[in-house]
């Protein structure tokens, strides 16, 4: 009976230990896992830092370019809003009265589609 108790014995051991074994291997594939994951973090945020910054970069491109082109547009409006006041004031005196010698000089004609019905 000794012989089977001491069977049993090893054998709750040998479960013991295998069981003992599982958990260490369970713990460091955790560890493992949360190693992956902290580096593919770490991975990510220098990514995206390197992203943003040539995202910074190009937008300051675009925008520098941007100023200079609205500066150039306000220019040339400027310069349009200039021309056409010279141009309005210039005209505006000789439109006004061919304007008025229309209206007021009106010479009353027969049309010639007019028939006389007597």
């Amino acid at each position: 009976m000794t012989s089977q108790s001491q069977g049993i014995h090893q054998l709750l051991q040998a479960e013991k230990r295998a069981k003992d074994k599982l958990e260490e291997a369970k713990k460091r594939k955790e560890k493992r896992l949360k190693q992956a994951k902290e580096e593919a973090m770490a991975e990510i945020d220098q990514y995206r830092m390197q992203r943003e910054k040539e995202f910074r970069l190009k937008q300051s491109k675009v925008m520098g370019s941007q100023s200079n082109l609205s500066e150039e547009i306000e220019e040339q409006t400027q310069g349009k809003i200039k021309e056409l006041s010279g141009s309005y004031n210039k005209y505006m005196e000789s439109v006004l009265k061919q304007l008025l010698n229309i209206v007021c000089d009106v010479k009353p004609e027969i049309h010639v589609n007019y028939r006389a019905t007597n």
